[in-house]
């Protein structure tokens, strides 16, 4: 395994990380290695907050070894700022590590105005994932909607097609984040072209519907993949206020929580014609892909050139669905 934690940084306020996710899900085995480790070590005390129970424990050498205090919540109502800054007073921590309850609705968390949150990671048993996914879907999205790495266990026995279909899943709500996927052999990758929906080597590449929300989060992982290749697709027409003359981002709005919880899926696109197209209209874009330097993202991605933009029907299913 390797250095998840983000390193410590001298501020005032006290780093909080967070580990969240269902009951047996590995949060305490991720907890306990990494807590072990050289590069985590600190000077002072670390607070591990346990808001339930599981079949691994922590061993009393290692907490004494790591300068490391627990103290158990066992009811959502009891995590207030209030009782937290307790905890601060009793222990004097230099650090937090918070032991989520994968039951708990996470956007009930709420930590004291000293403290901040340094860092949320997921762990996820990837046997039994589809049936939160599928019952819960509400509660596995608050988990990983901000989470900066998600790690799937336990892979062992699951088909890689499902596999891949949990990785569309999450990105579609977190697009953002590192996704581990591991067995009992270590670290695997399920991202080969053979497992696209679309035929990478049509000229241009069409992508209507899913296959077009499949690529968008593709082409976030693997730019280099598409660089240079033709696609062409119907988008809505967005124009952010930050961009540049002679850009907009045509894109497809995606459901991939419920109907109230949608995200719109788009890359910045260079077109001459810009300035002249509506907000929210319907274009069918051919374009071919090209990985630069923009502003708007901070650094290189992927950038559309246009060669041709022109007006479109709404499609029947103007929405992605990712929760199918």
């Amino acid at each position: 395994m390797f250095d998840f934690f983000k390193g410590n940084k001298k501020v005032e306020q006290k780093p909080v990380y967070v580990i969240n996710g269902f009951l047996d899900s590995g949060k305490t085995s991720f907890i306990r290695y990494t807590i072990g480790q050289p590069y985590f070590q600190i000077e002072g005390i670390t607070l591990l907050i346990l808001c339930e129970e599981g079949e691994e424990e922590y061993r009393a050498g290692l907490l004494e070894q790591t300068d490391t205090v627990i103290e158990t919540i066992d009811d959502l109502e009891d995590f207030t700022a209030a009782r937290l800054m307790e905890l601060e007073k009793k222990h004097r921590p230099e650090r937090v590590i918070v032991e989520w309850n994968g039951m708990w609705d996470f956007r009930e968390f709420k930590i004291p105005k000293a403290w901040r949150l340094e860092q949320q990671i997921t762990t996820i048993d990837a046997s039994n994932f589809n049936m939160y996914f599928t019952n819960m879907r509400s509660l596995v999205a608050e988990q990983l909607r901000n989470s900066e790495l998600i790690m799937f266990n336990r892979c062992d026995d699951v088909d890689e097609k499902q596999l891949i279909s949990f990785k569309r899943n999450v990105k579609a709500i977190n697009q953002k984040a590192d996704l581990v996927f591991e067995d009992s052999e270590g670290e695997i990758d399920m991202t080969t072209e053979e497992d696209l929906p679309f035929d990478i080597h049509q000229d241009p590449i069409p992508l209507e519907g899913l296959d077009y929300g499949i690529w968008y989060i593709d082409a976030m992982e693997h730019p280099d993949r598409y660089e240079g290749k033709n696609i062409t697709y119907t988008g809505m027409v967005m124009r952010p206020g930050d961009f540049p003359e002679g850009y907009f981002v045509p894109g497809r709005m995606a459901m991939t929580c419920c109907a109230n919880d949608m995200t719109f899926l788009g890359y910045a696109c260079r077109y001459e014609g810009a300035s002249r197209l509506i907000e929210r209209q319907w274009v069918r874009v051919t374009a071919t892909i090209r990985i630069e330097e923009f502003a708007a993202y901070g650094g290189p991605g992927v950038v559309l050139a246009a060669t041709e933009v022109a007006p479109a029907k709404q499609p029947e299913e103007p929405v992605i669905n990712f929760t199918g």
